[in-house]
């Protein structure tokens, strides 16, 4: 059985893969190391014989994560690493190994999949977008704060803005301006979003008209999806990536 693992800036997403039949076993997402052990240890006939990971994290909470992993399930762990070039797709940052990996990995995704040009939108914490010509050239891309982001600092310097998660939820059932303040907050920052996606789909045909596949990711991918009717939603595109950079054979 293969573990493969996402640890991004707020939550590890981790899947367990029958290895030979590259099957989806479990899946989920938690807030810890601790979770993420707890979680491996509740599953039945659990047999680990190799482990990937990406992560976006420091070196000292990666390196920690890796030795916990190591010790309990006694596998090696394959981290990804950045490169100017893998699998046709040539990192397109000046210094290379400054570009996220959970980017480059979702590219690297969206490349293959698609087999030519592709815009790749990811919406977690923070928000990106990739383009990717069809000879594989990364032509640079964009950062901007996500929902979690946009949601806490309004909450944060706004003194009068309190709500929970829940209430937050129930606001996004519509899109008509809000009577409340988290209705409007809420709205307003998904609605932002969806410009986000807009202004990327305007560039990327500027680039190759309509010849070209969009990709979202993340975990508020379904919140901007009426944006883009045609891209295909593909939760784990950098797990995608993640096991061409990190084969097993």
């Amino acid at each position: 059985m293969i573990l493969e693992l996402d640890c991004g800036n707020s939550f590890i997403k981790w899947r367990v893969l029958k290895a030979k039949a590259v099957a989806l076993m479990a899946e989920g997402v938690v807030d810890s190391d601790q979770a993420l052990l707890e979680s491996l240890r509740g599953l039945d006939g659990l047999a680990l014989s190799n482990c990937r990971l990406v992560s976006v994290r420091t070196v000292e909470e990666t390196v920690a994560l890796t030795a916990m992993l190591e010790r309990e399930f006694g596998v090696t762990v394959v981290c990804a690493k950045s490169a100017r070039e893998m699998s046709g797709v040539k990192n397109g940052y000046e210094d290379y190994e400054r570009l996220g990996l959970d980017r480059w990995l979702a590219m690297l995704g969206g490349f293959h999949l698609a087999n030519g040009a592709c815009l790749v939108l990811d919406f977690g914490t923070a928000v990106t977008a990739d383009f990717i010509a069809a000879d594989g050239e990364h032509l640079g891309g964009f950062i901007c704060p996500g929902m979690p982001l946009m949601r806490n600092q309004l909450r944060t310097h706004t003194r009068k803005i309190r709500y929970g998660d829940l209430a937050a939820e129930r606001a996004l059932a519509s899109q008509a301006p809000g009577r409340t303040t988290v209705e409007a907050v809420e709205r307003g920052c998904s609605l932002m979003l969806k410009g986000f996606v807009l202004t990327q789909l305007e560039m990327a045909r500027a680039y190759w008209g309509q010849d070209f596949t969009v990709f979202i990711t993340g975990g508020d991918a379904e919140l901007v999806a009426g944006a883009a009717p045609d891209a295909r939603i593909v939760p784990d595109l950098v797990f995608v990536g993640l096991a061409m950079a990190c084969p097993f054979s």
